[in-house]
């Protein structure tokens, strides 16, 4: 992946803030709180559902002892193309200005939506999030939120094999839950589990939304040119990574297909790859028909 060492960042878009809390609201697009929830269903015997309570109330419970660190000003380092072939905050920034030239062009009436960067916990719209949430979406404040500490999560602790473009697909997904978001996607499906799950079908389409950006994330302007195929090889290999059998085989030791919420490996990288070799969003209905 080979920024356009000319292409001129706009960091308004990206802020890279500290910890931080809050209250409300329902997170699109983290894995491995539900991955914890599972586990503790499994192992001590609860619902599901009263696992991810507990686990809420225990962010909660450490609103008071979080410690918030200066803003840091991005704009000072992150300014060319160059910078972003450089620096992994930077990089973000090049990758969201592309994502949102990308879907300004495609959407009538878009509506950017701020990328944050953040440390061990944050406040949103949606509450407090810890770290453990992964990438996600705050539909009520249109916000994706970031703690680049998952990159690392995601070679050591998910199994995948990292590199640059794993991180674009990443938050080229969470991207896809904001497209979601403004064309009333979220608002229309349940927040369910199961293999064919609205939940399901709403993460395998962010997976597609992705692929088609990266289709045409050279024409942004941002790139130097089209991505390689070992590019698209290290988003299947993060795709394949963040599957919920592969997950659940990991931690669980078993897969539960009536837990699903983000589908398969294979079905997480034949999306992708459904987006990237269309280049069409409209390629991504997996909302009719079989996944």
């Amino acid at each position: 992946m080979d920024f356009d060492d000319r292409a001129e960042l706009d960091t308004s878009q990206v802020e890279d803030v500290g910890s931080g809390g809050g209250s409300g609201g329902l997170l699109i697009g983290g894995g491995l709180v539900g991955v914890i929830a599972l586990v503790a269903a499994v192992v001590l015997g609860v619902d599901v559902d009263d696992a991810k309570n507990l686990l809420d109330r225990f962010l909660d419970g450490r609103e008071g002892n979080s410690q918030v660190s200066s803003t840091s000003d991005l704009s000072k380092e992150c300014k060319t193309g160059a910078d972003a072939d450089q620096s992994e905050k930077c990089r973000v920034v090049g990758v969201v200005n592309s994502l949102q030239a990308y879907w300004g062009s495609e959407i009538s009436g878009y509506r950017k939506a701020k990328t944050t960067l953040f440390s061990s916990r944050v406040k949103t719209a949606c509450g407090l999030a810890d770290s453990s949430v992964g990438p996600f979406y705050c539909p009520a404040d249109r916000h994706v939120y970031l703690d680049l500490s998952f990159f690392d999560d995601l070679r050591t602790k998910l199994g995948a094999k990292g590199g640059p473009f794993a991180q674009a697909y990443v938050i080229a997904h969470e991207y896809g839950h904001h497209v979601q978001n403004l064309l009333g996607t979220l608002a229309r499906a349940r927040n369910d589990r199961g293999a064919t799950s609205d939940s399901v079908r709403v993460e395998l389409q962010a997976d597609c939304y992705a692929g088609v950006w990266a289709k045409n994330a050279v024409d942004t302007g941002f790139f130097a040119e089209p991505f390689t195929e070992a590019d698209i090889k290290e988003a299947l290999d993060a795709a394949a990574a963040v599957g919920d059998d592969r997950i659940q085989e990991r931690s669980a030791g078993w897969v539960n297909p009536d837990e699903f919420t983000h589908g398969t490996s294979a079905q997480r990288m034949k999306w992708f790859m459904q987006g990237y070799r269309s280049g069409d969003p409209h390629r991504c209905d997996t909302f009719s028909g079989s996944i």
